[in-house]
C-alpha cells in the first residue's frame, strides 16, 4: 500500500519530505490547508491509497482533503484526548 502522512507547520512541501520502504510510505510537511489540498490531490492522482493528517488539521480541513481526493481514498486524522488539550497547546507553542 502507498501511504502518506501530512504534517502541517512551518514546512515547504517541495523540500520537507521523506520516504521509507522504497517510497511506499511518505511523510510530507505542508504550510497550510491550501498547500495540503494541492499535495493531497497530487498524491491521490499518483496512486497513494491512504492519507493520514496530523493533529494540526481540524475537521473542516479534513473534509477539504476528502473533497480534493474525490472521497476515493481513506483520509484519517490524528486526534487527542480532551484532557490532554492543554499539553498539546503547550508542546506546539514552542
Amino acid at each position: 500500500m502507498n501511504f502518506a502522512f501530512l504534517i502541517m507547520g512551518d514546512f515547504n512541501s517541495e523540500t520537507d519530505r521523506a520516504s521509507i520502504h522504497n517510497g511506499t510510505a511518505q511523510i510530507i510537511g505542508v504550510a497550510n490547508v491550501r498547500e495540503a489540498s494541492i499535495v493531497a490531490k497530487k498524491l491521490y492522482e499518483n496512486g497513494i491509497y491512504c492519507i493520514e493528517l496530523c493533529g494540526a488539521f481540524k475537521i473542516d480541513d479534513v473534509r477539504k482533503i476528502v473533497e480534493v481526493t474525490e472521497n476515493r481514498i481513506p483520509i484519517g486524522y490524528i486526534t487527542n484526548l480532551p484532557e490532554q488539550e492543554e499539553l498539546f497547546k503547550l508542546a506546539f507553542s514552542k
